[in-house]
């Protein structure tokens, strides 16, 4: 559905000359769709937009679409009928603007997002810095003042990839209480020193938290949280490995701890024993998270892409 208004011409013809050039008349900045039956905006987009689906992508990030006059940048956002998508051909002034993260999946009781590393997952109470957390609760005030979001789980600051947020603490307790069971998987990739020549294997210890707060295996049984890390070799040379790394348990820094354990610590990981800081960052990412959605009971699943940082460690040297 379109909306425009005009005003009604002035008849005015005495004044007009007949060598003035006659103005077109001005095009509409915003063309409205009314919904009319659940669909995802990209989706529905691409069928009532005429543009490609690039075009489209890009006038969603450019917060160039808003959903009953609230501006979003979500892909996925869930349309119901009655709802109505307007599209604007200049920048929404409120739309989000993100530092260091992407949404890539919102409903009324989730947010699951795509982080950046070098961005604080949540900060405590002495601390300033811009965090997910902080930007993600003025992203839900924008709806209501009242909002809030809650932490489900957390990635390290320099951990990059797929996190989860409650929009209710009941949601975060339901996912929280029965967190082995509502997730189905998280995968990590994990860029290591050295090359690991067991094509596969599986760590198990029990971890401890030392007085410098560094995370380690007891020598002892039922010495500590028991923790569970599997892992499959994906690429290696003589200097690196990339691994894929599956966690049975969600214990704290286990898998930077458990790197360690074998031998091959995460690159730029110092704190756990890697000597060398090639990319600049972690060599650590959350690439899949898959859960049972706390109310439809749907399981819903989230892939990144393995950063490029990781890969070009092993792309092949041009002669």
């Amino acid at each position: 559905m379109e909306h425009a208004t005009s005003r009604p011409a002035k008849h005015t013809a005495a004044k007009t000359s007949h060598n003035a050039p006659i103005k077109a008349p001005a095009k509409p900045q915003a063309k409205s769709y009314t919904v009319e039956q659940s669909s995802e905006l990209l989706s529905f987009l691409i069928a009532h937009v005429n543009m490609g689906r690039n075009a489209v992508k890009s006038v969603l990030a450019r917060g160039q679409v808003s959903v009953n006059n609230k501006a979003t940048t979500v892909y996925n956002f869930q349309l119901e009928p009655g709802d109505i998508v307007t599209v604007s051909k200049e920048k929404t002034t409120d739309a989000p603007a993100f530092l260091g993260l992407r949404i890539i999946h919102e409903d009324d009781h989730v947010i699951v997002i795509n982080k950046d590393a070098g961005l604080l997952s949540v900060a405590s109470p002495q601390e300033k810095e811009l965090t997910a957390y902080r930007q993600l609760t003025a992203h839900v005030r924008q709806s209501h003042p009242a909002n809030r979001i809650f932490v489900v789980h957390r990635l390290d600051r320099d951990t990059s990839g797929v996190m989860m947020f409650a929009k209710s603490e009941h949601v975060q307790q339901t996912l929280q209480n029965a967190w082995k069971e509502n997730v189905q998987e998280r995968i990590y990739v994990a860029l290591v020193e050295g090359t690991v020549n067991k094509p596969e294997g599986t760590i198990s210890s029990w971890l401890k938290e030392s007085k410098t707060l560094k995370m380690y295996s007891s020598p002892y049984p039922n010495d500590g949280q028991h923790a569970v890390t599997h892992y499959k070799v994906l690429q290696s040379n003589r200097q690196y490995s990339l691994l894929e790394v599956q966690l049975e348990t969600g214990r704290k820094n286990q898998i930077r701890a458990h790197m360690e354990d074998i031998g091959h610590p995460i690159v730029g990981d110092k704190k756990y024993g890697a000597k060398v800081r090639t990319i600049g960052r972690l060599g650590l990412h959350a690439r899949v998270l898959s859960f049972t959605h706390p109310t439809t009971g749907k399981v819903l699943r989230f892939e990144t892409d393995i950063p490029k940082k990781f890969t070009n460690l092993f792309a092949p040297v041009n002669s």
